[in-house]
């Protein structure tokens, strides 16, 4: 925290090529800090920190409303068209010690489509690069962020029915990060009361950890 008014959270979007990663950090800061376009090819290519202006009516802690601060590192997607997964991850590992070495992260968002399925491989690819990230305790420190939710509303599924519905593989992947989950409308998370339920929810993610930061340190090998 900056001050007792005031309320920082560090946030890391993570995931595949064309999952809407960078338009949901977007999303997450009210702006339009990083580049997002659809490409043939891997957008993303480094990182880079957005950060969000004081944001007030989200958070209240002992009574007392709070300004809250977004803090977001937007990465290059895994698997990516032009970097190996050691570039990546070492090019992650860095910017994550580097802005978040000293206050440490809150959460690690997973971006996947939900009106995609989810494959096996594909989550198994995603659960070992971000257990390489993060280490043993990842689960506690990862959410999943399922994007485009409006193709699947236009599809006739509601969230109940979604899940209902989901493969196998995305259930267990939800079930393993303890159900932290949210539902991501890009482009009316960017209407701010649309923005303001996205953020609590990611608030009550970390309230239920207990406002817990996961220290990251590079070690070079």
């Amino acid at each position: 925290m900056a001050d007792s008014n005031e309320m920082t959270i560090n946030l890391v979007v993570l995931g595949r090529t064309q999952t809407g990663k960078s338009a949901a950090g977007n999303s997450l800061l009210g702006s339009s800090d990083f580049v997002s376009h659809q490409s043939p090819s891997s957008v993303t290519t480094c990182c880079s920190l957005g950060r969000s202006c004081r944001i007030s009516g989200i958070i209240r802690r002992n009574g007392c409303e709070l300004a809250l601060r977004v803090r977001v590192l937007d990465t290059p997607s895994y698997p990516h068209s032009g970097l190996s997964k050691e570039q990546v991850r070492d090019t992650v590992s860095s910017a994550l010690a580097h802005h978040f070495g000293e206050e440490g992260l809150h959460l690690a968002l997973l971006v996947l489509r939900a009106d995609l399925p989810l494959c096996p491989d594909e989550s198994d690819h995603a659960v070992q690069f971000i257990q390489e990230l993060l280490g043993p305790t990842w689960k506690d420190f990862t959410a999943v962020l399922l994007t485009h939710a409006d193709k699947t509303e236009e599809a006739g599924f509601s969230e109940e029915a979604y899940l209902h519905s989901a493969s196998s593989t995305l259930l267990s992947l939800l079930s393993s990060v303890q159900h932290k989950y949210i539902f991501l409308d890009n482009q009316k998370s960017i209407i701010k009361e649309e923005r303001a339920i996205v953020l609590r929810k990611l608030l009550n993610f970390i309230r239920q950890n207990n406002y817990q930061v996961l220290l990251l340190k590079h070690s070079k090998e």
